[in-house]
């Protein structure tokens, strides 16, 4: 039986339902012989009337098979050429039939699938929240392929295509026909073919329906060409901006923009052999295997529950108590009450828990103002926090977070004298952001029902938390936490115990290296951009300042307490400029008016002309290539320690921690998985020269080593 289910009705209208082999309609081996199969059936066909392209499955159609993209080596690209070219030329025989072609899409049209719908004259989508559509290819490190930007482009013009392609857009069918994507809406599933066959009807023999507005003579792409006089300042300017966003790291949005731009210069086949040459080049990238393991493997088993207990039925967390409404508390209160759970923000005083909740109905006005929510929501949301500073008000919650200072007296406090006040069933989370776990839970009673749970700030923008597993955590209070996680929107990472335990250990390198690097020497200007040049968000001088000085001094002196000062590596340099930077001229960061930079109110910030006092010295022999990689290859090496000791439960959870946690720049694909493209020799290698100038704590993880010889990919 065919994989393409071919019905002709009595009208002279053939059907054609997608129904593939697997869960989805996919860009799989089965795919290209269908779709030749049936074009072949099209043109040969008489008494045809029109053509209507659907779907058996519940997505119209997923498309690429990102496993076997996954799989292409470099000599393969020329092979990816043809067979792209191969599915285009199907595409350009639909377009040519003297008859309307019509896509009825009922599910999710992303990438290939949309591309499909793009090759028909009109198309239909069912009005359901579950149908998204669009071409989110950027997103992997790819480009639509198919024929995506170059019928995109010639469809809305190159100014309006660019930004959907570039930000990889997904929009719901009502968006979607606003924005020209689509030409109909239907209510009700079933009416959607029906639908399409009366369009078909309704324009028989009219040859302006069957043929695609690039095919008819004379046709003008909307708004002009690119190199025409209105378009020259798009021209000249949109690829600066894409640099200044990209940093040069990320060819897929550069290959974009050079097919769009092609797209309106050339010819429409020319373009499409444009696009495919581009798309075949993408796919062997280092830069698109690392995104597509990351951001829809690695992602897909993190959000499917690969961490989680799975003999533990999932349960919703009800009511949810707060300890501490700073910063941190009212973030978690808001996305809380955002996902209709009750609250109760506890602080010392009903001032501070009035204010941090004053926090929620801030950013719920700014929602109301943006039209993104009525004002009769944004009320019932503020209504179900409970702003106090009685502890009785958290009988009852079945979930209590303590997000107080990073003191282990002042937490076990808490702990006893709260914890009595949680539901039989109840469990409790910490907030810490490096305290072992096991030792936090020495103050409660119920060892078994405390987890650490990481949230980031801010917390209603940041997408991850990381669940810190104790030495004496069930498996049931796992299942609490990695349940709530997703209750309120957010992407659970599962880590087990250990101080900094993956995300502040593995940043704290990179704060400690741009340190380091800063009192070599080199100027601290050029330190954050080189930073940047790598991907990351910011620079390590300026993040510091952010996060703020004062508080890693406040967490070396808990260390110091414990004992643990100079656990992970020599934190004498550190020591130095607290002392330097806080003790002898009080910057402690942003927050304490000041540290590495200036902030001049109204202004851009500057570098502290100090800087240069304590540490610069214009004859440092530091390369900017050494120092790029010492940023980098300081995370990579101690993210491969959590993995090695057993901190990282898995190379998905490290990956995503480190992408959405720390900001690891999304071309490497994650922290463990840089490595694989790097290539583990050449990783080692390199670990060797940066040790041997630098000092051991660049010396590469056994684990490299172990699955070099084993001819092995961290995975």
């Amino acid at each position: 039986m065919s994989v393409f289910n071919y019905e002709k009705d009595s009208d002279g209208i053939v059907t054609i339902t997608m129904d593939m082999n697997g869960p989805v309609n996919s860009m799989s081996d089965e795919y290209l012989p269908a779709l030749c199969e049936s074009t072949q059936k099209l043109q040969g066909e008489s008494g045809l009337s029109g053509v209507i392209f659907a779907s058996a499955k519940k997505t119209f159609f997923a498309g690429a098979d990102l496993e076997r993209m996954l799989q292409l080596k470099p000599e393969q690209a020329e092979a990816m050429f043809h067979e792209v070219e191969a599915i285009k030329a199907e595409f350009r025989k639909l377009e040519k039939l003297p008859v309307p072609v019509v896509a009825a899409i009922n599910g999710a049209a992303l990438g290939g699938g949309f591309e499909i719908c793009l090759a028909c004259n009109h198309r239909i989508a069912w009005n359901h929240r579950s149908v998204q559509l669009g071409l989110p290819e950027v997103g992997l490190g790819l480009l639509p392929g198919g024929g995506g930007v170059v019928r995109m482009t010639n469809m809305l013009g190159i100014e309006k295509a660019l930004p959907n392609l570039l930000e990889g857009k997904k929009l719901t069918p009502e968006k979607a026909l606003q924005a020209g994507w689509i030409n109909e809406l239907v209510d009700k599933l079933e009416d959607l073919v029906p639908k399409a066959k009366a369009w078909i009807l309704a324009n028989k023999g009219d040859e302006a329906a069957a043929t695609q507005p690039w095919d008819v003579k004379g046709f003008k792409i909307p708004g002009g060409k690119i190199n025409s006089p209105k378009n020259a300042q798009l021209a000249s300017a949109a690829p600066a901006m894409l640099y200044k966003q990209t940093r040069g790291l990320l060819p897929a949005p550069v290959k974009i923009l050079d097919c769009a731009y092609q797209a309106a210069m050339v010819d429409f086949d020319t373009a499409l052999r444009v696009e495919s040459r581009a798309l075949a080049e993408l796919a062997v990238s280092p830069q698109a295997k690392n995104m597509i393991k990351a951001f829809f493997f690695d992602l897909g088993k993190v959000n499917g529950g690969a961490s989680r207990p799975k003999e533990i039925e999932k349960t919703p967390t009800r009511k949810v108590g707060i300890l501490g409404a700073g910063m941190m508390g009212q973030g978690i209160a808001y996305v809380s009450a955002m996902a209709g759970i009750e609250v109760v923000l506890k602080d010392m005083s009903q001032e501070a828990a009035d204010k941090g909740k004053a926090y929620s109905k801030k950013l719920l006005d700014k929602r109301v103002s943006r039209g993104r929510m009525d004002e009769a929501k944004a009320r019932d949301v503020l209504g179900l926090i409970k702003a106090t500073d009685n502890d009785k008000d958290l009988q009852g919650c079945d979930l209590i977070i303590e997000a107080v200072f990073e003191n282990m007296a002042l937490k076990h406090k808490i702990v006893k004298e709260t914890e009595q006040y949680l539901s039989d069933d109840g469990f409790w989370g910490s907030n810490t952001s490096t305290l072992p776990i096991t030792q936090l839970a020495e103050g409660s009673n119920k060892p078994e029902n405390f987890i650490g749970i990481h949230f980031f700030s801010p917390v209603d923008k940041m997408p991850l938390i990381e669940i810190i597993c104790g030495e004496k955590t069930s498996d049931a209070a796992l299942a609490k936490a990695f349940d709530y996680a997703q209750q309120i929107r957010k992407v659970p990472i599962v880590v087990n115990d250990s101080l900094g335990f993956f995300t502040s250990r593995t940043f704290g390198t990179y704060l400690d290296e741009g340190g380091r690097i800063l009192t070599e020497g080199f100027h601290p200007v050029k330190l954050d951009n080189l930073g940047k040049a790598i991907g990351m968000p910011v620079g390590p001088l300026a993040v510091q300042d952010e996060t703020s000085l004062e508080l890693t001094r406040k967490a070396m002196e808990t260390w110091r307490e414990m004992g643990v000062e100079d656990k992970w590596g020599e934190a004498g340099n550190t020591r130095r400029i607290i002392k330097d930077m806080i003790i002898d001229n009080g910057r402690g960061g942003r927050a304490h008016g000041g540290g590495y930079y200036d902030y001049p109110e109204g202004g851009e910030k500057t570098i502290w002309p100090g800087l240069f006092d304590l540490y610069y010295n214009e004859n440092n022999a530091l390369d900017d290539a050494d120092v790029k990689d010492r940023l980098l290859f300081r995370q990579v090496i101690e993210a491969l320690k959590c993995l090695e000791a057993n901190v990282l439960r898995s190379v998905a959870d490290g990956n995503i921690g480190s992408i959405m946690g720390i900001g690891a720049p999304a071309w490497t694909g994650g922290f463990l998985q840089f490595p694989n493209t790097y290539g583990l020799q050449n990783f080692v290698d390199r670990c060797a020269e940066l040790e041997n100038k630098f000092g051991e704590r660049f010396a590469c993880p056994q684990i490299v080593k172990d699955k070099l010889a084993a001819n092995e990919l961290i995975a």
